[in-house]
């Protein structure tokens, strides 16, 4: 039966700040957009109920929730009616997607008047439980599978302290040497918006070299013709397979390593590259050497402004962890082992997403 979101709950709100419960104390949990905050002496719902971030960062993400519980403001309630199930409806507004419906540009907002009126399947109470069961299992292969992911970088990063120390307290068992002596740090020459092209050679901005560094095909590239492409890339800065390229925001550890021969150009300034000498540094370690290092070093750059970005003066200060090649190929080898399981759970884990997502098209598209 086609229903309304509007026919299966009602709207709550909250006006509760975080810094209301900064110190409080109690019995009952309370929610916001990140997740668990603490514990309160009150609760505002008696039943589960289903919670939308409403306002700023996370907008649209939806949550489920135990009874005698709260939310803060940013958060919407959708209580449910007596003719659905509360994990059914969780279910059934994941799936809308409400992030779609926002609104304001410095901080965006949800109302539920704009959504209120998306429609869905709305199957017997019986068969939602049912669905509901399904659908968690799936959710729980997932999860299996994501841990499975994270307890092999876990080994990865295991194996690199004990064969060569910490890199965030630089407790190091191998001299260091400067960047700026055994790489070449620069960047590209600047290419104009008013120079792309429908198509040619795939030019990369900061988002694509992280999608790059974490195993996806950028989504959404700029481009830019071969012939300015080989007037561009006709000398020092055209990247070689080996090099490290990464986004001058490098919080994540986002270090891409050229794997390929295919030509691309990439942004001056916002795109930094590093040529290791081959000699002294297996690219795939250094790689691995430099993902950590941005992430140790990035939270110290505070530079008062928007953003803090490394600049190349920055990296080519950078001490780097220099064992002998040998000792990194043995490093690398173990890497390129582990890669090789994380392959076949990755693509277990993009099957068990895929049967999840077309599940809940059948059940409520």
């Amino acid at each position: 039966m086609r229903v309304k979101l509007e026919d299966v709950c009602e709207r709550g709100s909250s006006n509760l700040k975080q810094s209301d419960i900064a110190d409080a104390h109690g019995d009952y949990p309370i929610y916001g957009a990140s997740g668990y905050i603490g514990n309160v002496d009150f609760y505002h719902q008696e039943k589960p109920y289903v919670a939308v971030v409403k306002d700023g960062a996370g907008i649209g993400r939806t949550t489920l929730h135990p009874a005698k519980s709260s939310v803060i403001g940013t958060m919407q309630y959708l209580i449910p009616k007596d003719n659905v199930l509360p994990e059914y409806l969780c279910y059934v507004v994941r799936y809308m997607h409400l992030e779609k419906y926002f609104t304001g540009a410095t901080i965006p907002h949800i109302y539920f008047k704009d959504y209120k009126n998306e429609q869905f399947n709305l199957d017997s109470l019986e068969e939602q439980s049912k669905i509901v069961d399904v659908l968690g299992k799936c959710e729980r292969i997932i999860a299996e599978r994501e841990e499975e992911l994270r307890k092999l970088d876990d080994l990865i990063k295991a194996r690199f302290v004990e064969m060569f120390g910490d890199v965030a307290t630089e407790d190091y068992k191998y001299e260091t040497k400067k960047l700026g002596t055994v790489a070449e740090v620069g960047s590209s020459h600047r290419v104009f918006t008013s120079e792309f092209v429908e198509e040619g050679i795939p030019f990369y901005r900061g988002t694509e070299i992280g999608e790059l560094a974490n195993g996806q095909k950028p989504s959404d590239p700029y481009y830019i013709s071969e012939e300015h492409y080989n007037r561009l890339a006709n000398d020092e800065t055209k990247p070689k397979v080996g090099d490290l390229l990464m986004p001058s925001i490098c919080n994540k550890g986002q270090v891409w390593m050229v794997d390929t021969d295919d030509p691309f150009y990439y942004k001056d300034g916002r795109v930094l590259c590093i040529s290791p000498d081959r000699e002294i540094y297996n690219p795939k370690y250094l790689q691995y050497f430099m993902r950590v290092k941005t992430q140790v070093e990035y939270p110290k750059m505070g530079s008062g402004s928007t953003f803090a970005e490394f600049k190349i003066f920055l990296l080519k200060d950078f001490d780097i962890l220099t064992p002998p090649r040998t000792i990194q190929d043995e490093f690398t080898a173990f890497v390129e082992q582990v890669d090789k399981s994380k392959v076949v759970v990755q693509k277990a884990l993009d099957e068990a997403q895929l049967l999840f997502d077309s599940l809940m098209q059948e059940y409520f598209g």
